[in-house]
């Protein structure tokens, strides 16, 4: 093997390998974002507040609740929810859920105890139910009269 031939041979495996890599690199990159690591999947949690606002972004929507606390006090509780796309799929809107509506959540709470997970489904105050992922739970509990 000639010299030219040994580093033409050299050059062929190294760049395969070294795109082999970066994709490896990139991939683990990608499914750490969307892990779920963070929530409590053998745990669901109903809560009922009233919407302080629900953000309807990429790549993850949000529903920000404040929920009456055991000492009485307001928490203000976040519920990280799918993209617009699979949302809308599912008949959620970006004025599903306006501030001051009061709903019950059902969720799988964050892993640290933090006031915030991962949600499930949304019962509004007139008894619609909307399920934000495929399979989610319903909230099992009867609809919020309205005050």
């Amino acid at each position: 093997m000639t010299i030219r031939t040994f580093k033409s041979h050299a050059r062929a495996r190294t760049v395969p390998a070294a795109m082999g890599i970066v994709l490896v690199m990139t991939l683990d990159v990608a499914t750490a974002h969307h892990s779920a690591a963070m929530f409590d999947q053998s745990k669901t949690i109903t809560l009922h507040g009233t919407v302080k606002n629900f953000q309807f972004t990429n790549p993850h929507s949000w529903l920000i609740v404040i929920v009456t606390g055991a000492d009485g006090k307001p928490v203000e509780w976040g519920f990280e929810a799918e993209g617009p796309s699979t949302l809308l799929h599912a008949g959620i809107l970006p004025k599903s859920f306006r501030p001051g509506d009061k709903v019950t959540v059902t969720a799988n709470p964050m892993r640290d105890g933090r006031p915030a997970g991962a949600l499930n489904s949304v019962v509004m105050a007139d008894g619609t139910v909307y399920r934000t992922r495929p399979g989610a739970p319903p909230a099992t509990h009867p609809p919020i009269s309205q005050e």
